[in-house]
């Protein structure tokens, strides 16, 4: 056999497409709520400093990066949803539609107020939704 064929043989080979198998779009250790809790986090924060300042331009600017941040929460939520659990943690979890559904309208929710209570409703959701991708990673 010539060389040219045994390199498109060789070629072939590293060319041919692969299947992997993996619970999630990427190997796990991707997804984390983490991300969403530590822009809720901002989100209260800011809400916070928000409701003691009596400067103006400071409070205009602390809106505008309150709502980039809940947007970011919404991100982050959503990726997790959609990317990382799965139908069978649906299965086991039957509230994970309806947390999900109340952590992104708090998110979206925390854009229209100072409330320090939203941004609180806002982590507390997550840190449901944050036990229940714990427990999935066990098992």
């Amino acid at each position: 056999m010539g060389i040219a064929p045994r390199l498109l043989g060789a070629f072939d080979r590293l060319s041919a497409p692969r299947v992997a198998h993996a619970h999630c779009d990427l190997p796990c250790g991707v997804y984390d709520p983490a991300q969403a809790r530590i822009e809720a986090e901002s989100v209260k924060a800011i809400m916070e400093k928000y409701n003691g300042s009596d400067d103006a331009d400071f409070k205009t600017r602390a809106i505008q990066i309150k709502e980039e941040r809940a947007d970011l929460v919404k991100h982050h939520l959503w990726v997790l949803w959609t990317d990382y659990f799965k139908p069978d943690h649906l299965s086991k979890y039957p509230q994970l539609h309806e947390l999900f559904w109340r952590a992104t309208k708090a998110a979206g929710e925390s854009k229209k107020t100072t409330d320090v209570k939203v941004g609180q409703k806002l982590l507390d959701d997550i840190a449901e939704i944050d036990k229940i991708f714990w427990e999935t990673k066990k098992g």
